[in-house]
């Protein structure tokens, strides 16, 4: 895991298609002590194309972390996290699954998937801060 000190960004990949969503995470990330470069991708297909460098992404970080919503247009999120766990180039990179579903089958999914982490989307913007803040420690500090 790479150690970030105060004066080094983490590069963030949220992968997410509610526009609530995606402004939620910007504002909660403007609260939160530290450096972070924040791209957004709206769909699985998009997600994976950032990831492999692709076309548009070709100059594009690599994200030390995504955020991964779990209910995605085009490639769900357990698409998108198994193909990254299949490919020894991506496998490496940290994903936590944010999402809406308290489904006990997606989390299961997710685990067996080997998500480093299910968390479901808290509605309050203090409790969502919150749990940023505990996931960014973990994997950007």
């Amino acid at each position: 895991m790479t150690v970030h000190t105060d004066a080094q960004t983490c590069v963030l990949l949220l992968v997410e298609d509610s526009p609530s969503d995606i402004l939620l995470t910007r504002e909660a990330l403007a609260v939160i002590p530290g450096s972070y470069t924040l791209y957004v991708v709206q769909d699985g297909v998009e997600a994976l194309a950032f990831l492999r460098a692709e076309a548009a992404y070709r100059d594009t970080p690599r994200p030390q972390l995504v955020l991964l919503d779990w209910n995605l247009p085009k490639k769900h999120g357990s698409e998108v996290l198994s193909t990254l766990r299949a490919d020894l180039d991506l496998y490496e990179i940290p994903v936590v699954v944010l999402t809406t579903s308290q489904n006990p089958r997606d989390t299961d999914a997710a685990r067996m998937l080997e998500a480093n982490g299910y968390f479901t989307k808290p509605t309050d913007f203090g409790d969502f801060v919150d749990l940023l803040q505990r996931i960014l420690q973990s994997y950007c500090a």
